[in-house]
């Protein structure tokens, strides 16, 4: 069982017009179409982890979307993964990929390469535990971890996820062509540029 785990929780305070995750993209909120992604794609189950602005951050979330409270979520994005882990480890998951709420252009294909990589390789004992996209040669989100990280990924603090195990352990790496890997909201400069973007390919 594949989980993903949407981290939706952190108040965004650079970004200065308000909670970002629910700025205006396309006419939905920004973790609406971050949501989606998982929701459509070939994961086992998904739910949000949520926090700041917790009700309207619910709200924003496709129905039946799974939900996980963070009431540490100002202790940064570990307080988040661990929460997550804890709910992968009550459903027992063999996995869980974590995505941001903050990322709405990653590609459903994107997801579902990721976890048919896994899949893929899981019974393989000498095989990577973890599981992540390139674009253009670098790095992106959503991740994967194997259940053999659970530990670590519980034993995180401050504002960061699983970047230490990826600079330090064993990664399969799945070539996409998906630039939405690397496109988050940080700022209102960055959803004006994904505004921009949409205009574009309507055009």
């Amino acid at each position: 069982m594949i989980l993903g785990a949407l981290l939706a929780a952190g108040t965004g305070s650079r970004f200065d017009g308000g909670n970002k995750l629910l700025a205006d993209l396309d006419g939905r909120p920004v973790v609406a179409h971050a949501a989606r992604t998982l929701a459509e794609s070939s994961l086992d189950a998904a739910v949000a982890v949520v926090g700041h602005d917790r009700e309207a951050v619910e709200r924003a979330l496709p129905d039946g979307f799974g939900i996980v409270a963070n009431p540490d979520y100002e202790a940064g994005q570990s307080a988040s993964v661990r929460r997550a882990v804890e709910s992968a480890r009550e459903r027992d998951a063999d996995a869980v990929l974590f995505a941001l709420g903050d990322m709405p252009r990653v590609s459903v294909e994107t997801v579902d390469s990721i976890v048919r990589a896994y899949r893929e390789l899981r019974d393989d004992p000498d095989a990577p535990g973890i599981v992540a996209p390139r674009y253009d040669g670098y790095r992106g989100n959503p991740v994967l971890f194997d259940a053999r990280y659970f530990d670590e990924l519980a034993s995180v603090e401050g504002d960061t996820g699983g970047r230490a195990l990826l600079a330090s352990e064993p990664v399969t790496w799945v070539s996409v062509p998906d630039p939405g890997i690397h496109r988050d909201v940080d700022t209102v400069g960055d959803l004006r540029a994904l505004q921009s973007d949409s205009t574009s390919d309507r055009g």
